[in-house]
């Protein structure tokens, strides 16, 4: 095979899976156009193109209805507006934004799709005040609309009762990477606290199965997560499946009697479908390689309103993303939508996982994708890439950046440094608040592992987006001495100005994770790259959007006039119709292949 260039990587089509309704059609997603449209694929397999709006979107079907909701931004600033799309409607398909009916439009705020019910919209909104996200239930024949929950805080997710009086929800705790867990009974009534704000646990995939039980992912009292039983009357948990060492994640059925689990082995996922009422054994369900489903990076499992069909978004190292289907009665699984097949003869590389001595004593887990074929000139270098978050992971899926770097020539190292998920609590919390420099400090573990990896260590660059790209810029910073070259991609330059500047909703999340600007000042500004700009003499290469709601434009143009002021190389390329990250294909082939160009310059030997 030959090696392929970054744009072939770039310009493949990505499908997801979003939704299935009972008769098997699958909503998925596809950014064949350039941004994520919605695509309706029937039983045998016949795409239909649903949506061209101008930017991307997502969606449900509703419930029994041949409508969907469709959830929509303007050009990246994330402030989500939801509209009807009728699938009956006499019009060509795709539509345009004529095509939709506005259902809840305000673009000074936004409103998150979190649930469909039979003529009934849930949605969380931080319209009262900017800061808080409500819950809210609006009936779709009427108009009318409940709210849920408008105490105070972040509704993340909304489970309702299969009678619709009760609710459970789902907020951001005030520790990092928790959440609580209030209950809503009847509605309209005061949420009731079912898990305490401050509690040091995850609380996911809620779900009820019966009037008075809840099964849910949680890491309750433990250091992986599981799936349980909460009984709502006694307050009693159970445990209903679990691996040792290994997190699991598990999405109950409507009906209450199947479960999807997904087992996260080191960042590869298996699947396995489990019988609750105990009439047939779990058993393995079958992905068609060795990949990822599921959260932190692709959308998670979806049932169809009666439990025989369930959706699934994969991915591998090699595919860049398909939409399969289950059959939850006979356990068979469709590809409904493949982007197998779409680089031919184009080499593709598959990454090994090692294990990083690191100074917690305990290995940071890196992925190791290979250069496919080398020049001679690049034969040697290394970037390392770090994952945003920090609560996420690195996982084995498609990334056309991390294909583009080896296919241009440089080994690419993929660590979960501490503060990643799926490796357990004590991982993922050890560089929460004050010990934020600890992960940073891991950067300089795996370049000193370079070497014995056949490694130039004078050749080794960093590259990361969002928190990665603050990873890149202390790195840049703090280990002036290691790195030759750095690419952010939407990141931080001040923990200080970042909190300050960032949206008033993300404000108080943010802080738990990296600390207060009342309590910690002297601490972020001591961990912020900015505050050692003085330090920073390898070249850099910025790239931003400037309607970025999370990380600001104005991170990356503070740096830039710094290093300018210090004749140090800094290239920033803007995007005005870009947010966090690069959401439009057109700009992705416009930035990439000019930061590769860049480190082939910079990484030469």
């Amino acid at each position: 095979m030959v090696p392929g260039d970054i744009r072939d990587f770039l310009s493949a089509p990505v499908w997801r899976a979003l939704d299935v309704d009972d008769q098997g059609r699958v909503l998925a997603g596809c950014d064949a156009p350039g941004t994520f449209q919605l695509v309706e694929v029937d039983g045998d397999g016949s795409p239909t193109w649903l949506t061209d709006l101008p930017g991307g979107c997502s969606g449900r079907y509703l419930p029994g209805e041949r409508r969907v909701v469709v959830e929509h931004d303007q050009d990246g600033d994330e402030r989500s507006q939801l509209s009807l799309l009728d699938l009956d409607q006499p019009l060509p398909w795709p539509v345009g934004p004529a095509g939709l009916q506005p259902l809840v439009r305000d673009p000074r705020y936004l409103h998150l799709l979190v649930g469909v019910r039979a003529g009934q919209v849930v949605y969380a909104t931080n319209r009262r005040n900017g800061v808080d996200f409500d819950a809210v239930i609006r009936d779709l024949k009427t108009g009318a609309e409940r709210e849920l929950y408008s105490q105070g805080g972040m509704v993340e997710e909304v489970a309702l009762s299969p009678s619709g009086e009760r609710a459970i929800l789902s907020l951001v705790g005030k520790r990092p990477m928790s959440e609580q867990l209030l209950l809503v009974d009847p509605i309209g009534a005061l949420a009731r606290e079912l898990t305490e704000a401050d509690l040091p646990a995850q609380h996911l995939f809620a779900a009820f199965s019966g009037p008075t039980r809840l099964v849910l992912t949680t890491d309750r009292d433990r250091e992986h997560t599981v799936v349980a039983d909460l009984d709502l009357a006694s307050g009693t948990w159970r445990e209903l499946v679990s691996r040792p060492g290994l997190d699991v994640s598990g999405h109950l059925s409507p009906a209450s009697s199947r479960l999807l689990l997904r087992v996260n082995r080191g960042g590869r996922a298996e699947i396995e479908l489990h019988d609750l009422g105990g009439e047939r054994a779990p058993f393995p369900v079958a992905i068609p390689a060795a990949g990822w489903t599921g959260a932190p990076t692709l959308p998670s499992p979806v049932w169809a309103p009666s439990g025989r069909w369930a959706t699934i978004s994969f991915s591998s190292p090699t595919v860049p993303g398909d939409a399969l289907r289950l059959d939850a009665f006979t356990g068979a699984v469709t590809t409904v939508a493949s982007s197998q097949g779409t680089f031919g003869a184009i080499g593709l590389t598959e990454p090994t996982l090692h294990e990083v001595p690191s100074p917690a004593g305990r290995p940071i887990p890196c992925w190791v994708y290979a250069p496919t074929s080398p020049p001679a000139q690049l034969a040697g270098s290394a970037v390392v890439l770090a994952h945003g978050g920090p609560e996420s992971q690195s996982v084995a899926s498609f990334n056309p950046v991390i294909q583009g770097l080896a296919a241009a020539g440089h080994t690419v190292l993929v660590p979960n440094v501490r503060g990643s998920t799926g490796y357990g609590r004590s991982w993922y919390s050890a560089d929460d608040g004050r010990r934020r420099l600890d992960a940073v400090a891991d950067l300089e573990a795996i370049h000193g592992w370079l070497p014995g990896f056949g490694l130039d260590p004078c050749r080794a660059a960093l590259w990361g987006g969002s928190y990665g790209g603050y990873l890149v810029l202390a790195g840049l910073a703090f280990q002036p001495q290691l790195w030759a070259a750095g690419v952010d991609i939407v990141g931080i330059s001040s923990l200080v100005s970042f909190l300050r500047h960032t949206s008033g909703y993300r404000r108080a999340a943010r802080e738990r994770e990296y600390g207060s600007l009342e309590a910690d000042l002297d601490f972020l500004e001591r961990a912020s790259p900015l505050s050692r700009v003085d330090s920073i003499r390898a070249p850099l290469f910025m790239i931003h959007g400037a309607n970025d709601p999370r990380v600001p434009l104005s991170e990356a143009e503070q740096l830039a006039r710094r290093l300018a002021e210090r004749h140090v190389e800094c290239h920033l390329l803007v995007y005005p119709d870009e947010g966090h990250g690069l959401a439009r294909r057109r700009n992705r082939l416009d930035a990439y292949p000019r930061a590769l160009e860049f480190l082939a310059r910079h990484l030469s030997a």
